[in-house]
């Protein structure tokens, strides 16, 4: 007789009987099942829930502008409510942040400008994100020129005559801006140092706060985007003198290029842009670009955003990365160039 216990032969050890094997069969079954219907969402289409536009600047400035109409035709492209929320400060800076540290889920994405993504890393020495490093592109979604705006008050009806009125009496004019590093600070600096003049810069938390000092007579100069100053000048409560740019705009076609009054290297053009948290899954980046395409597709649109005076400009995820990388030596020579400095 075989031994009992352990001593016997290894083909002798017993094996589970044939009803534990059922068992946990059906228990494998049932795990199965379970973590089936409470897994996260993982595979869920992208987006199951509304989409949040972050905007570095206070409501009412271009920035918002365009932000707002891109949101109407983004909810139906994408089956969501797309929310714009605030996060001024820093010249974008405090936004931007804000949107590097979100998670990387494709639910809250930033909408920029120049100024955040490529002038604000030349212009400060520090910074709380990397553009290149820290998001990833989605889509480029228009570019603009800039206006050179004065008060009504301003005995100068052309930049000539600025010019004069400033070297007349150095330090008197002022200029107001978005914020310190913006393209709002960094034209009138270009244009301070292409002419020789010397022009106070005053710093808002935003472009719409700006306006409303400029528009009251409390700044004297603006260099604003042509969207947000062309119903002001339409309107004649200020003065358009020249525009950035190597063409003039059809917004404002009897406004001339810096070009054509003899300032040299202003040319340059502001652009916005959709950026989302590194990290965000491929899948997520290409919906939200082709989402984007498709609303700067549709003609109504298009048609708006010229009539403000930004011209549609669409870059998919790759070829606004592309763009990027090509503008941040050129804004970042031209912030070395002009001598803008925080202030």
């Amino acid at each position: 007789m075989a031994p009992r216990g352990g001593a016997g032969k290894i083909g002798a050890l017993p094996t589970l009987p044939s009803l534990p094997m059922k068992r946990l069969s059906v228990l494998n079954l049932f795990l199965l099942a379970w973590a089936a219907l409470t897994a996260p969402a993982a595979h869920a289409a992208f987006p199951d829930r509304p989409v949040k536009i972050i905007v570095g600047f206070p409501a009412g400035g271009p920035l918002d502008t365009h932000g707002r109409l891109l949101a109407d035709k983004l909810q139906s492209a994408l089956g969501q409510p797309v929310i714009i929320d605030y996060k001024a400060g820093a010249g974008g800076s405090v936004g931007a942040d804000f949107v590097a540290k979100s998670p990387p889920d494709g639910y809250t994405l930033m909408l920029a400008n120049t100024g955040v993504m490529v002038i604000n890393p030349a212009i400060y020495p520090k910074l709380p994100y990397a553009t290149l490093k820290d998001f990833v592109p989605i889509a480029r979604t228009a570019q603009q020129p800039l206006a050179l705006l004065v008060h009504p008050a301003v005995p100068a009806s052309n930049v000539q005559e600025l010019i004069a009125l400033a070297k007349k009496s150095p330090g008197r004019l002022n200029y107001g801006s978005a914020g310190n590093g913006g393209s709002s600070h960094l034209v009138p600096e270009m244009f301070k140092q292409s002419t020789g003049t010397f022009i106070v810069h005053i710093p808002y938390r935003g472009s719409a706060p700006a306006l409303t000092d400029l528009l009251a007579g409390q700044v004297q100069m603006m260099a604003e985007s042509i969207p947000l100053a062309s119903q002001y000048v339409k309107q004649g409560k200020l003065r358009a003198l020249a525009i950035t740019g190597r063409e003039r705009n059809a917004a404002l076609p009897g406004v001339p290029t810096f070009a054509e009054v003899g300032v040299k290297g202003m040319d340059v053009v502001g652009f916005y842009g959709v950026m989302a948290p590194a990290g965000t899954p491929k899948d997520v980046v290409a919906r939200l670009s082709e989402a984007f395409k498709q609303v700067l597709e549709n003609p109504d649109l298009r048609k708006s955003m010229t009539a403000q005076g930004a011209d549609p400009a669409y870059l998919g995820s790759e070829e606004f990365g592309a763009y990027l990388t090509r503008e941040m030596p050129v804004w970042a020579k031209a912030v070395k160039d002009s001598g803008a400095k925080l202030d």
